[in-house]
């Protein structure tokens, strides 16, 4: 299609230039005028990071046709101070810390700016309202409104412009409120992410990935892609010149679908070309035919006897299991008089950090292969990556752009294999840009989990005994799998200290979107369920919850479930403050449907009626029974 011509005033300036039809405003601005403030963190509408004022009026830019916009008077986050200067709203959002990753941060102080333009007295509530559109990953948005006050009261004169000023720190700046040195960038838009990087003669790449869980390759044909104008290459598994395999703890995952794919979505051939447009449509030239194999959803099913093998080298489909056994877990429950016993489940969890996945490659005048991305790891990137190109470590080079939220999502080694590769093979600059949908279907999540709990209790409120089995869901690959289910076996039963424990943390294959690193690491989905158990304990004994949690809590010369002995303790202190700061009222909690839990005399054991199996230790089923059942 022939090119349209726009004219508009883009922060103060007289611009005149053709584009493609095709475009967004949001497009028009970061790949025309290169103004890569604006951000795009879904492309739906939903984030805000693309807000800008046409004609004054706050506009998502992600949502406008570039053609809309002509003739209007535009206003990015770049155009709200001179360079080098901060307006009051930008100096706020620094003072306060409002700006941590950075990524949502230029709509964020594009909106809030709209908010003070068209109500200069804005309240708490207003702003909170007007800044709704925009989403933040990592601040919990208070620093955030906090900012938006102080602008706001310095503007209108009720505050001195001093109250910008940097807090002094005297002697230490250990508990002073210490400004960040990248805040600055941040606020004005100026800071450089990935996908916000231009190079001179730079490719675009787009990936073709998997339509269905699991099946064999049976063949691709490329050669239809490759033959298209614009097409500087077609890379498949069969480009990779050294050992195709990556991952944290287990090398399993091919840079793309080696013989078969394991997951929706997976690389199965990635495209690079002069623009994003002929990347796309070269991915609807490359014919794959798929047979299409059994496949595995349920973590149980995965340890069926006959289920199908996800990989090879693990024919029980286990990834890893972790143990730990400590004192006599039978003597414990028989010393029980109380006995809970339930099952706790989670769900597999997105890390929706603002910035999709992104990044650049290219071969420099030394031969060196880089990689330029928001890895959160790396240094362990760069080695794998080495044995992948089948290269000396000091001819690939990772640099580690911004991250514009991580969460431990972007520990995993995903793209940055292919990107090196094309590369390699055009000896240009490539870049490529996940949309929302790709970094859904594409990155790791949260691992899904299953924990039978099965602990026994004193009267008095002292554990006995603790049963823990968890079984977690690994999804495709291996990634981050080792790491969480070992933090979740060693933190599984809290800061409790137990003398008779058992404990296994099992994760297993299966044909989902793989599991990885998140916050927490394991810790979440075990505290989960431990500290629903000492609510459900607190309740059945009558006792209040922070009592029932001090008298088992470790102290110092407590064993930890790994035998470590403590020299040091401060959970008394913890709880002491929690209780303080909710205003909790000492006492016993209300028993659900009003009725007290009898636990009879000193020698009757009577089980709980909480939780969904109930009894006494030899009630327990064995792993293997639950499985096969």
């Amino acid at each position: 299609m022939p090119k349209i011509d726009l004219t508009m005033d883009v922060n103060g300036r007289k611009v005149a230039k053709q584009t493609e039809p095709h475009k967004r405003l949001l497009d028009f601005l970061r790949e025309d005028l290169n103004l890569t403030g604006t951000k795009e963190g879904c492309g739906a509408g939903e984030c805000g990071t693309c807000s800008v004022f046409v004609d004054g009026k706050l506009v998502k830019s992600c949502l406008m046709p570039a053609a809309k916009a002509d003739g209007a008077k535009i206003e990015t986050i770049e155009g709200l101070a001179k360079p080098g200067s901060l307006t009051p709203l930008q100096q706020a959002f620094h003072k306060t810390g409002a700006s941590q990753c950075g990524y949502c941060i230029p709509g964020m102080v594009m909106a809030a700016t709209s908010a003070l333009r068209e109500n200069p007295s804005a309240g708490i509530e207003e702003i909170k309202e007007r800044l709704g559109g925009n989403i933040c990953r990592c601040t919990g948005y208070t620093k955030i409104f906090e900012a938006v006050e102080i602008a706001r009261d310095v503007i209108a004169g009720k505050l001195p412009e001093t109250a910008l000023d940097e807090d002094a720190t005297g002697d230490s700046f250990i508990g002073a409120n210490v400004r960040r040195l990248d805040a600055p960038s941040k606020v004005s838009g100026r800071l450089k992410y990935a996908a916000d990087i231009k190079m001179v003669d730079m490719l675009q790449m787009q990936v073709l990935r998997a339509p269905m869980p699991h099946a064999r390759i049976v063949s691709i044909d490329t050669s239809e892609a490759e033959a298209m104008d614009g097409v500087a290459c077609v890379i498949t598994a069969d480009d990779v010149p050294g050992t195709d395999g990556f991952g944290v703890f287990v090398h399993d995952q091919p840079v793309m679908a080696r013989g078969k794919v394991r997951h929706f979505g997976e690389a199965v051939a990635a495209v690079a070309a002069e623009d994003l447009v002929t990347a796309r449509r070269a991915l609807a030239k490359i014919k794959v035919e798929y047979e299409e194999l059994p496949g595995i959803y349920a973590p149980e099913d995965a340890l069926v006897d006959g289920a199908p093998v996800i990989h090879d080298y693990a024919q029980d489909n286990v990834i890893k299991h972790i143990p730990i056994r400590k004192g006599d877990i039978d003597k414990g429950f028989a010393e029980a008089d109380l006995i809970l016993e339930d099952v706790f489940t989670t769900q597999q969890v997105e890390h929706a950090y603002l910035e999709p996945e992104a990044g650049i490659a290219y071969v420099d005048h030394d031969d060196v292969v880089t990689v330029l991305s928001p890895s959160q790891n790396i240094t362990h990137h760069r080695h794998m990556l080495a044995d992948i190109l089948a290269l000396p470590i000091n001819k690939v080079r990772f640099i580690m752009s911004a991250v514009g939220g991580g969460f431990g999502g972007k520990e995993d080694m995903i793209y940055q294999g292919m990107l090196a590769l094309a590369a390699m093979k055009t000896h240009r600059p490539v870049q490529l840009t996940f949309t929302r949908e790709e970094s859904l279907v594409a990155s790791a999540k949260r691992h899904p989990s299953k924990v039978h709990y099965k602990m026994g209790m004193k009267r008095s409120g002292e554990i006995t005994a603790i049963e823990f089995d968890m079984l977690s869901d690994g999804g495709a690959y291996g990634m981050s799998s080792e790491g969480v289910m070992r933090k979740a076996a060693i933190l599984s039963c809290g800061p409790y200290e137990v003398h008779n424990l058992k404990v296994d943390t099992t994760v297993v294959y299966t044909n989902n979107t793989p599991s990885g690193a998140f916050r927490t690491f394991g810790g979440m989905q075990a505290q989960f369920a431990t500290e629903s158990m000492m609510d459900m304990a607190a309740e059945a004994l009558d006792m209040d919850p922070f009592e029932l949690r001090r008298i088992n809590m470790m102290k110092i010369g407590a064993r930890t479930h790994t035998q470590q002995e403590l020299t040091t303790a401060s959970l008394d202190r913890v709880l002491d403050a929690a209780e303080e700061a909710s205003r909790w009222e000492t006492g016993a909690p209300r028993m659900r449907g009003g009725q007290r839990q009898d636990l009879g005399g000193p020698d009757t054991r009577r089980p709980c009626t909480l939780g969904a199996r109930i009894g006494d230790a030899a009630d327990t089923e064995t792993k293997d029974e639950r499985v096969a059942s």
